[in-house]
């Protein structure tokens, strides 16, 4: 089953509650992107205590560009927060994150544009996502780069050679509009987080329009 992800990125929590109450009445699960000014030369809202206004009622997923995502995993489960993707290339100990994500919902880990499957150092079968970027992580808006999504057929054959019995959910974010949904679902992938496209016109009719390629 594929799922249609709306992606938050912003400065001001009025700007992601405006976002969010545009998306809470079709989708049941939400993408919020928080970036600390280290990861990459942005930053984002970083206080997860306003979230909790909305998290009983909707999936909330962490996508974490930050130093040390670890350090973030209790704050935003304690504002409710279910799902937390950390990014490997900030992240001291993989072993750590994982075993501490775990203890709060499900976890899984992010790899950049240009970053190999190879920096993923954990058992597979620890994940319940691999979030697969098509784009330099840190601002919205950016141009989808179709040979990341090669990594996606790397990480399956991984899976195969590994003998992986629950394999880890592969979700892509970045550049995901209605052209490169359709790449995206054809590689494997079976989530896709949409931030600019989704709001660029009315959300609800974008969502449909990207649910609908995904399950062609």
């Amino acid at each position: 089953m594929c799922n249609i992800i709306p992606g938050i990125l912003e400065k001001d929590w009025q700007s992601i509650e405006t976002k969010i109450n545009q998306v809470k009445d079709f989708s049941k699960a939400i993408h919020i992107d928080i970036i600390d000014g280290k990861f990459a030369e942005n930053q984002t809202f970083l206080d997860p205590k306003p979230f909790a206004k909305y998290t009983k009622d909707y999936l909330f997923e962490l996508h974490m560009m930050v130093e040390e995502p670890v350090n973030y995993l209790k704050p935003f489960a304690d504002a409710g927060f279910k799902r937390f993707l950390g990014h490997v290339e900030r992240m001291e100990s993989q072993e750590e994150f994982v075993a501490r994500g775990q203890i709060f919902g499900e976890v899984g880990l992010a790899i950049d544009g240009q970053t190999s499957i190879d920096a993923i150092k954990v058992n597979l079968e620890d994940l319940d996502a691999i979030l697969i970027m098509t784009i330099k992580a840190g601002f919205s808006g950016q141009e989808f780069t179709e040979e990341y999504l090669t990594k996606i057929e790397l990480l399956k054959e991984r899976f195969k050679n590994e003998k992986i019995l629950k394999t880890p959910a592969l979700e892509v974010d970045g550049g995901i509009n209605e052209k490169t949904i359709v790449l995206t679902k054809d590689s494997g992938a079976i989530r896709f987080v949409s931030t600019s496209y989704i709001f660029k016109g009315n959300p609800l009719s974008q969502f449909e329009k990207l649910k609908l390629l995904s399950r062609r």
